[in-house]
């Protein structure tokens, strides 16, 4: 272990596993798995993280310390899919669906990609069998999923304050049971092992688009339909944006 991962593997406080570049990424995938279950027992949730160049300046900048953690913890709302979509009208319609419409980007289509399996921490390539840089599982002490993100604020997030990122990421674990699992300092992956949780799929995805636009840039169609498709089937949620 390089002493730049070390030292940000120990500032976390907690119990951690290092896989070093270049291991297999499905043994990764499978001990965050492990300690899922695990932490449901013994308190903790676990998460992935790829300390690569950026990490150290990103996790100093959103704060990782006790009083600026329970600061952000306190400030989580219920209000994750109102930070999402804006202020609903009455008849249900937001901005965004008046933006996508205009932009004649919900299509038709009825095929899209399923994900299955993390990337975020894979190599060049996503079907890369081996971790491109040294990949830390955490084992976070903290009882909801979504309180994570009091340890690993979200740099590349678009939208400023991880107090807005946990909201939305409770939303998430209460209406689909997505936790999030992998960060980087561009990246986010949530894990959703019962899909949509029978929430329509068109819109679920406005509510992927708004929080990452860069997705319809990673369709075929770029259309909102295609991603629909593929929300149905996939038990991974992949977000990126651009630096």
């Amino acid at each position: 272990m390089n002493p730049e991962t070390k030292e940000i593997a120990e500032s976390f406080g907690c119990p951690y596993t290092l896989f070093e570049e270049g291991s297999d990424s499905m043994q990764v995938e499978w001990a965050w798995q492990v300690a899922l279950r695990s932490g449901k027992k013994k308190g903790f949730c676990p998460a992935i993280l790829v300390p690569d160049r950026y990490a150290d300046e990103w996790l100093a900048e959103g704060g990782r310390k006790e009083p600026e953690r329970e600061r952000i913890l306190a400030a989580c709302g219920d209000n994750g899919r109102e930070i999402l979509m804006g202020t609903s009208e009455p008849n249900g319609r937001t901005g965004l669906d008046d933006v996508l419409e205009m932009l004649d980007l919900i299509g038709e289509e009825t095929r899209g990609d399923a994900l299955h399996h993390f990337s975020g921490f894979r190599g060049e390539y996503m079907d890369s069998r081996a971790t491109g840089a040294d990949t830390l599982l955490l084992e976070l002490p903290v009882r909801h999923p979504w309180e994570v993100i009091a340890y690993l604020p979200m740099a590349g997030w678009h939208c400023s304050g991880s107090e807005k990122l946990i909201t939305i990421c409770k939303y998430w674990y209460e209406r689909y049971g997505a936790f999030p699992a992998v960060f980087t300092y561009d990246t986010i992956e949530f894990y959703a092992p019962r899909r949509l949780n029978g929430v329509d799929s068109l819109e679920a995805a406005k509510e992927h688009c708004a929080f990452c636009q860069e997705l319809l840039e990673d369709l075929e169609t770029g259309k909102l339909s295609e991603l629909a498709a593929g929300l149905e089937h996939s038990d991974v949620w992949y977000f990126w944006w651009m630096q």
